[in-house]
């Protein structure tokens, strides 16, 4: 079967896997005592430690194309009260569980909407806050940002760089003018070269840009010049995600017409595109949708086995505790997952009330644990370990997967061929416990391909 063939067949609505059990599969809430404990247990350890999520959900115009939870708005007076509520939601955090003080920070990453939506002093009150209350310690911690390049300035990235910001991940998505109209994101690429040659003259240690494949409008030309423009600006990480139309979740996805949206084998031959050129370019493929250079941190850990991925997507290192404040964030621990609430006026009411913003969480059984780890090894490292029952099951769910040689099974663990790494989602289901026992009536996730 071509691989044009196998885009067709498995071209399925299915979880991202970004999290196991997926967020729409969590169910009842546990209390805010049960969450706060959970906390304190995955840091009872002298070694452990923390990572740190900050959501900024404004936005000063909408793309089209966007899933993100934002707020669009061009007044800038939201800013200070804002960062005032995301740093009043982490005392809250550390008036309920002081060991947050007292364990090292390995990772900070501020996303959005748009955190660059905050002019340069307000960015630095709240890199200053965070820095003010936690254990960054300069000689272990990554800090990060998600800065979208129309509103991002050189006096963005001095703050940054002066609060020990040596990651940046800038929003490019495509270079195509028509493109670009359909998702009313218009961006200039000499912008983002100006950008990222200023971010190296500050000594930034890794630029990423992340770009989409299946946009409406995007050709097999388009692509090309896409892969060519990627090239030349050098990044030293790359997130080419497959377009995640969701018009139930997102209505403004629904102005696309669907001959507009490249689908299925035509979405996946875009990727390709830009795959092949990455790949003879010199990048490492990085679990799903990523690349990076050799020498870059990620491709580092992939190649010594220490990839991990988490609602912050992938990272080379793992933390025991990953934080998230602001609006709609996600935090996680080795049993439990909580999210804030996700409107901001309703947000804004719980954090000056005192309490934790909680909108909902999830508190994992010992299977959903094993069910996570195992997906987990298989977005990272392409394998996943099987005991006998397993392998049994495996073979039996994914026999078609298997013929068409996109997965190996023996006894003892599940391995994703070459030829199947596009198929990842699809091979992850198998351990998805919730998808094979009922599969939803009504759309829930996007399209694997």
């Amino acid at each position: 079967m071509t691989m044009t063939e196998l885009f067709a067949r498995y071209d399925v609505a299915v979880p991202r896997y970004t999290s196991y059990p997926p967020v729409p599969h969590w169910r009842e809430t546990p209390p805010e005592d049960t969450w706060l404990q959970s906390i304190r247990d995955a840091l009872a350890g002298d070694s452990s430690s923390l990572a740190l999520y900050v959501h900024v959900p404004f936005c000063q115009s909408l793309c089209t194309f966007c899933g993100c939870n934002n707020v669009i708005t061009r007044n800038h007076d939201h800013e200070t009260p804002y960062v005032n509520l995301v740093l009043s939601e982490l005392d809250r955090h550390l008036a309920a569980v002081p060991e947050l003080a007292t364990r090292p920070v390995r990772q900070v990453h501020i996303g959005g909407g748009t955190p660059t939506f905050l002019s340069p002093e307000v960015l630095g009150r709240l890199a200053g806050g965070l820095q003010e209350r936690l254990p960054l310690r300069s000689d272990i911690f990554e800090a990060s940002l998600e800065a979208d390049p129309r509103v991002t300035s050189a006096e963005h990235l001095e703050v940054l760089a002066a609060h020990g910001f040596r990651r940046i991940s800038f929003g490019v998505q495509d270079i195509d003018p028509e493109v670009q109209r359909l998702v009313n994101r218009h961006q200039p690429l000499e912008l983002t070269a100006e950008l990222c040659a200023n971010a190296r003259r500050m000594n930034f240690e890794s630029i990423n840009i992340d770009v989409i494949y299946g946009l409406p409008g995007q050709t097999p030309d388009s692509m090309r010049a896409l892969a060519d423009a990627l090239i030349d600006l050098a990044p030293d990480r790359l997130a080419v995600y497959g377009f995640a139309r969701v018009p139930w979740i997102k209505p403004a996805q629904r102005k696309f017409r669907d001959d507009q949206v490249p689908a299925g084998a035509d979405k996946r031959a875009l990727a390709e595109i830009i795959r092949t050129r990455l790949l003879a370019g010199g990048y490492v493929e990085i679990g799903l949708d990523h690349y990076a250079r050799p020498d870059d941190g990620l491709a580092r850990a992939a190649a010594a086995g220490r990839l991990h991925r988490n609602f912050m997507g992938y990272a080379d290192v793992r933390t025991d505790v990953l934080l998230g404040l602001g609006v709609s964030a996600i935090s996680e621990t080795p049993d439990c997952y909580h999210q804030n609430e996700k409107v901001l006026p309703v947000y804004q009411r719980r954090v000056e009330a005192g309490e934790l913003p909680t909108h909902r969480g999830h508190q994992l059984t010992a299977r959903e644990q094993r069910r996570r780890d195992q997906i987990l090894a298989l977005m990272t490292a392409f394998e996943a370990p099987l005991d006998a029952g397993e392998a049994a099951d495996a073979r039996q769910f994914l026999a078609p997967l298997v013929e068409d040689r996109l997965v190996e099974i023996d006894e003892h663990a599940l391995r994703v061929t070459r030829r199947g790494r596009p198929f990842l989602r699809n091979i992850a289901a198998f351990f998805d416990d919730e998808y094979r026992r009922a599969q939803p009536a009504a759309p829930v996730f996007s399209t694997s391909i």
